[in-house]
């Protein structure tokens, strides 16, 4: 049964912040060779919400919602959303979304969300509300897109 999980890094467990991080390293790093700082600080940030969710004791997505100012002007922020390999295929990465989306809507409800969209993914974003703004551009060395999902 899967187990979806909303907190504040002062609420993580030594196992979920490991398991997080870890999962983040494994999808972002290894499988997409993409060298970036992934401890940014973001994490710790005292606004920042952390949406996990298990089967059971294994980690299968996580994402993070940052707060408005943070990374960008005005809007808060879904970042950092990742499934593992053991996840993927299931449904789970729209689940997450609609979790953190959800997440955002009950602390800043009065902001719309802001993403960096790897552009690969943009049909699956906007089937959940988000829209294109702007143009594309490299982060990481891998093609980004900004969306927002109007308040």
């Amino acid at each position: 049964m899967l187990n979806k999980i909303t907190k504040s890094f002062n609420e993580l467990t030594t196992n979920e912040l490991y398991q997080s991080l870890k999962l983040r390293v494994d999808v972002f790093v290894v499988e997409q060779n993409c060298v970036y700082p992934e401890l940014d600080d973001l994490d710790m940030h005292e606004h920042t919400r952390h949406v996990l969710i298990y089967d059971d004791e294994e980690l299968l997505a996580y994402a993070r919602c940052l707060a408005p100012k943070t990374v960008f002007t005005h809007e808060p922020a879904i970042g950092r959303v990742v499934v593992s390999k053991l996840g993927r295929g299931k449904g789970l990465a729209k689940e997450l979304m609609l979790c953190a989306i959800k997440e955002c809507e009950l602390f800043w409800p009065e902001h719309m969300i802001k993403i960096s969209a790897q552009t690969y993914l943009l049909f699956f974003y906007q089937s959940l509300g988000l829209e294109v703004v702007g143009d594309a551009y490299l982060e990481d060395g891998i093609e980004h897109q900004d969306m927002i999902k109007r308040a």
